[in-house]
């Protein structure tokens, strides 16, 4: 059948990945439209747009700052009416308003800040390509940095952290997805009680896994900061170790670097406070001594936290499946044929991807993941963990915490597959996340179970709901739809994990240590003296005492959360420096 593209350039048009996505998905429901790609016009995704037959005459002659919308149709009359739409919806948007009325938003951190001259955080979400031009900026003008970009090469990060440090500030990131400060709610982040518990990590998903098992204990958090590395994760700990109102601490993250791994604990052994560490990935929990806690999955660091916040005898090892959901899981394997023996987790939030990971291999042996690169040698059928939110899914998109229906398209190829048995995945919750992210993947479990029973097969779906009881999408609600498309709903994430394996007759393998006596673990500890000292970042105790003023950098969607929960906020209405030309961008940053 003949098609027909189309590619509509808007010159000097810059939008962010949200504002494109809405816009992709508005022209892809109309009729006859069968392709849309809806972006800015970069060398990159010229290419990805050549790779896909969509990219014209008409869009290779675009630039940076213009908008390409490209359009594959049934007819020239659908393209003309989808470009008509596009044309449209650019138009009829309102002149983005800063928080002064009638004002127009400022387009850099230097007017934004004369806005809001007694701004102390900016949050910036631009192209990785230019963050790290935007948080030098900022970090200049004395701002702590929540700095939710990604790809930024490990040389310019550790600059950034050493600039912070002689500033006296904090700075979190790169690829910060939550942090929740006074309260407020930054990125990614969810709607839980305040109350006694200290979240630091370097991983978010499996902060928001954690805090959201505490809020469903009951059990409130005081501040939670991701990805903020090894020194600032030692700075973090050194502040909330001095807030009164903090009792239980908790430390989040994939397994440090050796020496970075015994600082932290040397430094939780002497704050006085019980302390949590979930290192996940490790063949065995971390040793430990005094109140420092070692786990060995995120369900269990919350078990622990929450019985130590309310003064409780600590629970040991992970809790077995209730009797209601290994019956459900019975029913659902009863169609499953012989040669089905394969899990397949398609996960939004990368932490907890790589906890399944690490559990599924120490159960299942071989399995194939993006997050470690294996995938792509692997030979023949094997067991898969995917990361949706890498580098490779998500470039010239929103995080599929934003927009989850990309995971359709591997769901789908799950269900041909005459060898998957079962499908895992997680649903997050909370602001900034899609306002209906169960309703996706349940039309698109709809659609799998088609393909499924077409070909005789049976087909397991398990997820877990990362939420809070009062995240905006509505836990429960979120829940209940999932579990009308017959979908095994998991208390946690390793729960999850455990019924997947559970669903091909095997048990997961995690185990918990216990704290132990000093000098019982057999752990060698480089002597104070060779441990550098770490002090809160000077400038951190004015931050939490008067709250976050932001100046927002990017995405629009971050400052309308904030602004929704009373918090003052500028956005800057950002465009690429030097018409996208990095390169120059770069020589002008560097003779200011």
């Amino acid at each position: 059948m003949e098609t027909y593209a189309r590619c509509l350039v808007l010159p000097s048009t810059y939008r962010d990945s949200v504002w494109l996505m809405h816009l992709s998905h508005t022209l892809e429901s109309l009729p006859g439209v069968q392709k849309v790609a809806v972006m800015m016009g970069t060398s990159h995704n010229k290419a990805v747009l050549q790779e896909a037959e969509l990219l014209t005459t008409e869009g290779k002659a675009g630039g940076a700052n213009d908008l390409l919308v490209c359009v594959q149709t049934e007819t020239p009359t659908a393209a003309a009416e989808a470009l008509r739409e596009a044309t449209k919806r650019v138009t009829q948007q309102q002149q983005r308003q800063g928080n002064v009325a009638g004002e127009a938003a400022p387009r850099t951190l230097e007017t934004a800040l004369r806005r809001l001259p007694d701004a102390n955080l900016a949050c910036i979400s631009v192209p990785g390509e230019y963050a790290v031009q935007e948080a030098r900026k900022a970090l200049r003008h004395g701002l702590h940095v929540f700095l939710f970009s990604a790809r930024v090469d490990l040389e310019a990060e550790v600059a950034l952290k050493h600039l912070a440090a002689q500033q006296g500030l904090l700075m979190m990131g790169p690829d910060c997805g939550t942090a929740i400060l006074n309260g407020v709610p930054l990125g990614f982040a969810n709607h839980l009680p305040r109350g006694v518990v200290g979240l630091i990590a370097a991983s978010g998903t499996g902060l928001q896994q954690v805090s959201c098992l505490l809020a469903q204990q009951g059990v409130g958090g005081r501040d939670v900061h991701e990805r903020i590395g090894g020194h600032n994760m030692r700075a973090a700990l050194q502040a909330l170790a001095q807030d009164r109102d903090t009792h239980v601490l908790v430390l989040i993250a994939k397994p440090p670097a050796t020496h970075v791994a015994a600082r932290l604990v040397q430094d939780a052994e002497r704050i006085g406070k019980p302390c949590v560490l979930a290192f996940l990935g490790e063949t065995a929990p971390r040793q430990a001594s005094g109140a420092v806690y070692p786990v060995a999955t995120l369900a269990q660091a919350a078990l622990v936290a929450g019985a130590l916040a309310r003064g409780e005898s600590i629970p040991i090892g992970e809790s077995d499946i209730p009797t209601p959901l290994t019956a459900e899981l019975q029913a659902a394997c009863v169609a499953l044929q012989p040669g089905q023996r394969l899990v397949r987790a398609l996960y939004c939030g990368g932490t907890l991807a790589h906890e399944a990971l690490g559990l599924l291999r120490r159960t299942l042996g071989t399995v194939t993941s993006n997050l470690d690169h294996t995938l792509e040698a692997s030979h023949g059928a094997t067991h898969v963990v995917l990361d949706l939110g890498a580098e490779e899914f998500t470039q010239a998109r929103p995080h599929p915490m934003i927009d989850p229906s990309m995971r359709r398209q591997h769901l789908l190829e799950a269900a041909r597959n005459p060898a998957v048995a079962v499908v895992l995945c997680d649903v997050m919750l909370g602001w900034s996340a899609h306002p209906d992210a169960a309703g996706v993947l349940a039309a698109a479990w709809e659609e799998a179970q088609t393909i499924a029973q077409a070909a005789g097969r049976g087909f397991v779906g398990i997820a877990h709901v990362c939420g809070a009881p009062q995240d905006p999408q509505g836990f429960e609600s979120q829940c209940k739809i999932l579990h009308n498309q017959g979908i095994i709903l998991a208390d946690s994430n390793a729960q999850a994990v455990g019924l997947a394996a559970a669903a091909l007759g095997v048990q997961v393998q995690a185990s918990a240590v216990q704290p132990l006596a000093a000098g019982q673990d057999g752990r060698t500890i480089p002597p104070h003296d060779q441990l550098s000292s770490v002090t809160m970042p000077a400038r951190l105790p004015a931050l939490f005492a008067a709250g976050p003023r932001i100046i927002n950098v990017g995405l629009e969607l971050f400052a309308t959360q904030l602004a929704a929960h009373g918090v003052p906020v500028v956005h800057v209405d950002w465009r690429p420096p030097a018409g996208g030309n990095t390169r120059l961008a770069s020589l002008l940053e560097r003779l200011r």
